[in-house]
């Protein structure tokens, strides 16, 4: 297996900052949105992001100008047969991204394997329509927020998914200095299962919309918790309306058991449109 060339679906936060990352460890990357305009802003936003970089001292000319060769723009039209590996990186919907992955089944070779970044929705059910070779080429490749910056990947092998194709995500994540986690494929996988009660009772404490109490829930779980950002911020940074349809996803994969159940907080917030930094406004304000 070689690791050459990949094509990212979805050019969000995730989906840019998944490029990005690949395209920083010399990997020829094509981002593909079906906005060819959002793709476009992706690449300026990743670019404005290197620039940054480069003024801190983080990286050399000489880098920035090889990753800008390494990141372009796609279309559907334009996506590489051979490439190595595709990354699905859309909304949180297991038939949207079914969908997507049974049009790239009849552009890409059967060589190249397919990867989504799903948050909770189980591999298996997303590769069981595909050909027995293609299901074999399937697993999950589930980054964190800010991926460029995060360092742990969960790596989730689907019921198809080929032993030696783990392995070789395994070792080539840890060479590029990530942290790897092998995850089994259940709803939520590791992360954003127990994650779920890190803002649930966070939720629950709260009940209403209380910036000071929110604060204070924040403050307690970073000073005594040791967590770098309380579960307000967090879900502000995520996109509250993301971190509610996981919560949603896995709350009905476990058969609705409480423990996952959503908060009617959340789905207040997204009704309003306060979605987080994103909208400059979540559960706390932003200039």
């Amino acid at each position: 297996m070689k690791l050459d060339s990949i094509l990212v679906i979805g050019a969000g936060t995730m989906g840019r900052g998944i490029a990005q990352w690949f395209a920083q460890q010399g990997v020829s990357v094509q981002l593909l949105d079906n906005n060819d305009d959002i793709a476009k802003e992706a690449i300026q936003s990743v670019q404005a992001s290197w620039k940054k970089l480069e003024a801190k001292g983080k990286f050399q000319a000489s880098e920035i100008q090889s990753f800008k060769e390494k990141l372009s723009a796609s279309t559907w039209e334009e996506i590489r047969p051979d490439t190595d590996l595709v990354i699905e990186a859309i909304i949180e919907d297991a038939k949207i991204k079914t969908s997507v992955f049974t049009k790239l089944e009849s552009i890409c070779n059967e060589d190249t394997i397919f990867a989504s970044n799903t948050s909770s929705i189980p591999i298996s059910s997303l590769a069981k329509e595909l050909p027995e070779k293609r299901r074999e080429n399937f697993l999950g490749l589930h980054f964190f927020n800010p991926a460029p910056i995060m360092k742990l990947v969960e790596v989730i092998k689907g019921h198809w998914s080929k032993p030696e194709m783990i392995t070789f995500f395994e070792e080539w994540f840890t060479e590029k200095k990530k942290e790897v986690a092998i995850c089994s494929d259940s709803p939520g996988f590791i992360v954003n299962r127990v994650a779920r009660n890190f803002y649930g009772e966070s939720l629950r404490i709260v009940s209403n919309y209380d910036v000071a109490k929110m604060q204070e829930v924040d403050k307690v779980l970073k000073k005594c918790g040791g967590f770098r950002m309380g579960p307000f911020e967090l879900m502000d940074l995520i996109g509250i309306d993301i971190n509610y349809s996981v919560t949603e996803s896995v709350w009905k994969s476990f058969y609705h058991e409480p423990r996952f159940a959503p908060h009617q907080l959340q789905k207040k917030m997204v009704d309003s449109g306060r979605l987080g930094k994103k909208t400059k406004g979540g559960f706390y304000d932003y200039e």
